[in-house]
């Protein structure tokens, strides 16, 4: 399985490659879109995410994403394109299970 990352924090970032340390960083949401991975990991709070949510998922991968508990509107958007959706604190604690997958 290859794991990528839209994840720009680098705190996020560094936990989620404590986890999966293969996994490859994209620094944009254009090679989101055009990168590598069966399984992509985004931040829900960036920008131009949503937008490549639908496309990655009609490529045929897997998305899960994390935002804020607080942000329904765009957790649900995220959800309705197609993303596995996890409020903040949930993915955190939960990063090798869910990477591990339904």
């Amino acid at each position: 399985m290859t794991v990528a990352l839209f994840v720009p924090d680098l705190m996020d970032r560094s936990r989620i490659t404590a986890v999966a340390p293969d996994a490859v960083v994209v620094v944009g949401v254009g090679d989101l879109v055009a990168g590598p991975g069966d399984t992509v990991v985004v931040d829900l709070s960036r920008a131009g995410v949503l937008e490549a949510i639908a496309r990655l998922v009609g490529c045929g991968a897997r998305v899960v994403g994390f935002g804020s508990h607080v942000d329904r509107g765009g957790l649900d958007a995220a959800r309705d394109a197609g993303c596995e959706v996890f409020a903040r604190s949930a993915f955190f604690s939960r990063i090798a299970e869910v990477l591990r997958g339904p």
